[in-house]
Formats: C-alpha cells, sequence, structure tokens
C-alpha cells in the first residue's frame, strides 16, 4: 500500500465494487463530470472497466483510496494515459460523497505524484479537470501543479459545455517543494 498523511492507495477488492458503483458510478451528475463521457448504467457483475481494473493494461494503474485510521474505502485514484517513452501521465481521483471536503484529495494527489515520480520515474504528471471543480484545482495547486491554460467548451456534461483547466507538475517542480 502507498501511504500518504490520511489515506493510503491499495489493489482494488472485489468487495470495494459495491461501494464505488453506489456512491460513485451510480451518481449520473458526478459520474458525467468526473468520466470525460457520458454516464450510462453498469449492470451487477459486469467487467465495465470502469469498476473492474485491467492488471495487465500498463499504461492505467487504478487503486481505491483507504483512510489510513480505520481502513475504510472512501474513493478512487488512477494514474492513466502513462506513456514510458515520454515518462507523463495523467492523475484522476473521486471522493464518495461523505469523504469530501476532508483533504483526502490533497493527500491523494500526493500520493500519486510520488508513484508517478519515484515509483514509475515519470517526468510529468499532468491533470484535466473541470473549471467548477474547485476541490481538484486546489488540491492539484496545494501538490504544486501550475496551471496551463483552458480548453473552452472542452467538455460535453450533462447537457451543456463546460470549459477544463489543464494542470502540470513536472518531477524538478515537485522535488523542489518536497525540499522546502
Amino acid at each position: 500500500m502507498l501511504k500518504g498523511e490520511k489515506v493510503g492507495l491499495r489493489a482494488r477488492h472485489e468487495d470495494d465494487m459495491t461501494v464505488l458503483r453506489a456512491e460513485l458510478y451510480d451518481d449520473v451528475v458526478n459520474s458525467s463530470r468526473a468520466a470525460g463521457g457520458p454516464w450510462r448504467p453498469a449492470s451487477p457483475g459486469s467487467k465495465d472497466p470502469r469498476l473492474v481494473p485491467d492488471d495487465m493494461k500498463e499504461e492505467h494503474v487504478p487503486f481505491s483510496v483507504v483512510e489510513l485510521e480505520g481502513g475504510t474505502l472512501v474513493g478512487t485514484a488512477t494514474l492513466w494515459g502513462i506513456d514510458n517513452h515520454n515518462r507523463l501521465a495523467h492523475i484522476g481521483l473521486g471522493l464518495v460523497p461523505s469523504s469530501r471536503g476532508k483533504g483526502y484529495g490533497t493527500d491523494v494527489v500526493a500520493v500519486l505524484c510520488h508513484y508517478g515520480f519515484v515509483v514509475r520515474g515519470l517526468r510529468r504528471l499532468q491533470i484535466e479537470t473541470l473549471a467548477d471543480n474547485h476541490a481538484m484545482l486546489r488540491a492539484a495547486e496545494r501538490n504544486g501543479f501550475v496551471r496551463e491554460g483552458v480548453l473552452r467548451s472542452a467538455a460535453w456534461v450533462m447537457g451543456e459545455f463546460l470549459d477544463e483547466v489543464l494542470l502540470g507538475l513536472l518531477v524538478e517542480e515537485w522535488k523542489r517543494k518536497a525540499k522546502s
């Protein structure tokens, strides 16, 4: 398990699926905002890739997020779009509603940065998030990510186009921040 100050990132367990389905994926609005595509229902027992990770897929590493104190499942975290040639990847996370606003997002981003830069040897991490996702923007910026641009009307979400913000962090920036 990878550990932060408040949360741990571990492999997805079979019994995580019920919580993740009910708390994250069956929530049409939040799932639509996070998925980068239209919401669709997942049948019980389906091999939906949002729920069931493919351990052989090198460019996508999904984690379950648990509280360090007590081990309660609080969400998901992903390093995705891993490009070993250019040494970059994207970060994604989703927290169940009862776990939002507790600083877990900032800690998840910190742990994913450690995983990406130290364990995987990447040079760049990036985050794309909706411009009104203030929690993710805060979590990214608290970890040293820099806003690199706005993708205007780039996301179709629940009947309207929304802007996305692109944030990036280079390994040398992360190392400097870690020393301070």
